[in-house]
């Protein structure tokens, strides 16, 4: 078995089954990163002395029946605007060059406690505003499955890291699709939870009332291992999770305007795959999730701007114009504006939950409805970088709108991904539809 690329459950039951040795499938995949033709496309730093010590501990643990996750001992890499202690942690931008935290970020800390080894951090979009994942200041890692096109981001390098086999699972961030979009796109599962479900303290910040991490891995079993450890509690029972039963709602109108034939195909191929396997699908529209929408530009941006406007403002010349252009665009909302626009978004969530999903275990929406364009392109063509852009995160930025947690799974045709929405705070019901899902499309 190429264990390089097995699933970090899969890892972590071979380590108690004295099959794996966490120090050798730590030099494994150190030895891997640094002998990829793009390692340093993908990875910001790698962090050696801090892996293969947190692995000889996992390995005395192992030997000595003491293990303190099922986790412990499978190593993974961390985006790099999650804060780990003494190592440079910069958010993909140089505006941050040479920043280096004192201590671990909580989710960090917690996986550290909890035997995790971190081989490094990855490489993102500067400051995580961009769902594509370039980043002409730092680097653009490659997409998995064709090294011409745009990676999806911002957690970029997260996903192309676990895809390549450089690193069991990752974790990223997701302000508005960051984990789910680069899932998506390199095949592999994204979760995001429900906001605030995770600690913030020590990622560096985009927009602090969207913002959360999340795990991006190979199966759903994966990201809810990774979950629960980051969230300090017991991970949730998937035993035997089938999708037999479960009433999934087909979330009709915007999800598919201006999509593209692939994704488009690829969802209705898994849709009819989760009714063949005894989901009852039901195909609803609704006029609020339009008003939600037409609310993001006086949201997402304003927020944003006003946390980095100091720093951005005294060396603007440090950042790509495209993601410049794109904080500036906060300073054209008023603080009326935007409060006036928080009071409406509330009021939408709450008839979102009362008149559109009660009742529906989740609602089913292609997870990106582009597929990943080509990167040079997107480099010299400003107007198709704004285009693209804004359809790539569309989708994707209705759970973080609606304060939902939301999966996205492979479908089984590259670069489609299908995701699930779930009920706010429900993350662990979420997580159990989605592996029966999961079992479902396999």
């Amino acid at each position: 078995m190429n264990w390089l690329r097995a699933s970090a459950t899969q890892q972590g039951r071979a380590i108690l089954a004295g099959v794996l040795d966490p120090i050798d499938q730590t030099e494994a995949y150190l030895a891997a990163a640094k002998d990829h033709p793009d390692s340093a496309r993908i990875f910001a730093r790698l962090t050696p002395a801090r892996a293969r010590s947190e692995a000889v501990a996992a390995h005395d643990r192992a030997k000595q029946e003491r293990r303190h996750s099922l986790l412990d001992g499978v190593a993974i890499s961390w985006k790099d605007n999650i804060d780990s202690g003494g190592t440079v942690t910069e958010a993909g931008s140089r505006l941050l060059e040479g920043r280096i935290p004192r201590k671990d970020a909580n989710i960090l800390a917690r996986a550290a406690r909890r035997g995790m080894v971190c081989l490094g951090k990855t490489h993102m979009t500067e400051l995580a505003f961009s769902g594509l994942g370039l980043n002409p200041r730092t680097a653009t890692p490659p997409n998995a499955l064709d090294p011409d096109l745009a990676p999806g981001g911002s957690s970029s390098g997260a996903a192309v890291s676990v895809a390549l086999g450089l690193a069991a699972a990752a974790v990223g961030t997701d302000t508005g699709g960051s984990v789910r979009v680069p899932a998506a796109w390199n095949g592999l599962v994204g979760f995001k939870p429900t906001h605030g479900a995770l600690p913030e303290k020590g990622v560096v910040p985009l927009a602090r009332k969207f913002d959360i991490a999340g795990p991006i891995a190979r199966s759903v079993e994966d990201c809810a291992q990774i979950f629960a450890i980051m969230a300090d509690q017991r991970a949730p029972d998937l035993d035997g999770a089938t999708v037999q039963g479960l009433r999934l709602m087909v979330l009709e109108g915007l999800p598919f305007d201006d999509a593209e034939t692939g994704p488009v195909m690829a969802f209705q191929d898994a849709v009819d795959r989760l009714g063949k396997a005894g989901a009852q699908i039901a195909h609803v529209s609704t006029d609020w999730l339009d008003k939600a929408m037409a609310l993001s530009p006086q949201l997402f941006a304003p927020e944003a701007y006003g946390i980095w406007r100091a720093q951005i403002e005294d060396a603007p010349e440090l950042m790509w114009p495209p993601i410049l252009e794109r904080f500036r665009g906060g300073a054209e909302v008023s603080g009326p504006d935007y409060v006036a626009a928080w009071e409406s978004l509330a009021r939408i969530r709450r008839k979102w939950i009362k008149e559109v999903v009660g009742g529906y275990d989740a609602v089913l929406i292609p997870t990106v409805p582009i597929l990943p364009p080509d990167r040079e392109r997107l480099m010299t063509d400003t107007a198709e970088f704004v285009r693209a852009n804004l359809l790539t995160l569309r989708n994707t930025r209705i759970a973080n709108l609606l304060g939902l947690p939301a999966i996205t799974l492979p479908t089984g045709h590259p670069a489609c991904g299908i995701s699930l929405l779930g009920h706010p705070g429900q993350d662990r019901h979420l997580l159990r539809v989605a592996a029966g899902a999961e079992a479902a499309l396999a």
